[in-house]
């Protein structure tokens, strides 16, 4: 059966909770799981974003990869191979600019531990930076978790809602980031 949009979010609402330290391990296992599945040609850079990557900030219990791709990878095989370690395509977009995994997400809820899987080619993302700028300023993590859970009384069952009332200040703290940390994951050509 076929779940509308709302039903998806009723199922799958916004949750936000203290850091867990175990989210890093986490990473590391689902890491690893994507190394030995993925053709190391194909993968470019991995690396652990959102907020279960800041230690000690108030975070959706999910752990966010970013999987950057080389520009000659087979999409529909890479596709395949995630399918073999349980991550779903989240869209039904065949670009790697807009391909979203899921996994842990079950048909009554949330598994112990979720994952949302990133797929872009190899770029100067604003997820890295945003990362760095807040482990390096505390201040900011607590003030963006803060933002959190005011949004979360308005957008607990809408979750592009959530993401889009905080884009503004992502955005803003991920353009300080790339002038600060003078674009480290900009491509050298």
């Amino acid at each position: 059966m076929k779940m509308s949009l709302k039903e998806l979010w009723q199922l799958y609402p916004i949750i936000l909770k203290e850091h867990n330290p175990q989210y890093k391990q986490w990473y590391e296992i689902e890491k690893q799981n994507i190394l030995n599945t993925i053709s190391s040609e194909d993968i470019i850079r991995i690396n652990h974003i959102g907020s279960s990557a800041v230690e000690g900030l108030l975070a959706k219990p999910t752990v966010d990869i970013l999987l950057e791709i080389d520009g000659c990878c087979n999409v529909a095989q890479l596709i395949k191979k995630l399918k073999l370690i349980e991550f779903k395509l989240n869209c039904t977009e065949k670009d790697p600019m807009k391909m979203t995994f899921i996994k842990g997400y079950n048909s009554d809820g949330f598994a112990e531990r979720v994952y949302h899987l990133h797929i872009r080619y190899l770029g100067n993302w604003n997820e890295l930076y945003f990362r760095d700028f807040l482990i390096a300023y505390p201040d900011v993590a607590i003030e963006y978790g803060k933002l959190k859970l005011r949004l979360l009384k308005d957008f607990e069952h809408n979750r592009d809602g959530y993401t889009e009332a905080k884009s503004e200040f992502v955005l803003k703290y991920s353009n300080a980031a790339k002038h600060e940390f003078k674009d480290k994951y900009k491509i050298q050509i």
